[in-house]
C-alpha cells in the first residue's frame, strides 16, 4: 500500500511596473514563494530572459531541489550501512537546452558531492549508495533526463 502525500505552495507575481505585461519589457519577471510557516524565497527568470540575477530561478531550483533529495537519501542510507559522513558538499550541474521556438528542456544532470567519511569506511559501499539514493530520490525519479553522480571522498 502506498501513502499519498500532499504539499502546497503559493505562487505571487510581484513584478508588474504599472503596465502589467503590456509589452515584453514593460514587466519584471519577479515573484515570491510561499509556504506556510517557512520564509518567503525570492524568484525571478534567469538573467538570460530579463530576470534579476540575485533572486533564484526555476532552473537553479530544480538542481538544487535534486541535489536537496539526493543528499537526505544517502545521508539516510549511508546511516543504515553504519558509514559515518561528517561533511557533505555538492556542486551540481545541469545542462539546459533551448528550441529556435523558446521552449527547453534539462538533457542531463551530475552530482558532484564531495563526502567526508570516518577513517575506515568502505569507500566502495560508499560510493555504491549513490545509486540507491538515486533510486528513492522522489525529484530525481520524477524528472525524464539522466541524473548521473562524480562523487569524491574525504577520509578524515
Amino acid at each position: 500500500m502506498s501513502n499519498i502525500h500532499s504539499y502546497n505552495t503559493k505562487t505571487v507575481w510581484t513584478g508588474n511596473e504599472g503596465e502589467g505585461t503590456k509589452s515584453y519589457q514593460s514587466y519584471k519577471r519577479n515573484y515570491e514563494l510561499h509556504m506556510a510557516g517557512k520564509p518567503m524565497i525570492p524568484g525571478s527568470a534567469d538573467p538570460n530572459y530579463l530576470g534579476d540575477a540575485t533572486r533564484h530561478n526555476p532552473e537553479e531550483m530544480l538542481l538544487a531541489s535534486l541535489s536537496a533529495c539526493h543528499m537526505l537519501w544517502y545521508l539516510h542510507l549511508a546511516s543504515m550501512a553504519k558509514i559515518v559522513i561528517t561533511k557533505y558538499e555538492d556542486d551540481a550541474v545541469g545542462t539546459l537546452e533551448t528550441q529556435k521556438d523558446g521552449s527547453g528542456k534539462f538533457t542531463s544532470v551530475t552530482l558532484r558531492p564531495r563526502i567526508t567519511v570516518k577513517a575506515g569506511a568502505d569507500l566502495t559501499k560508499a560510493d555504491a549508495i549513490h545509486e540507491r539514493a538515486n533510486k528513492m530520490c522522489f525529484i530525481a525519479q520524477s524528472v525524464n533526463f539522466p541524473v548521473g553522480h562524480e562523487a569524491t571522498f574525504i577520509e578524515e
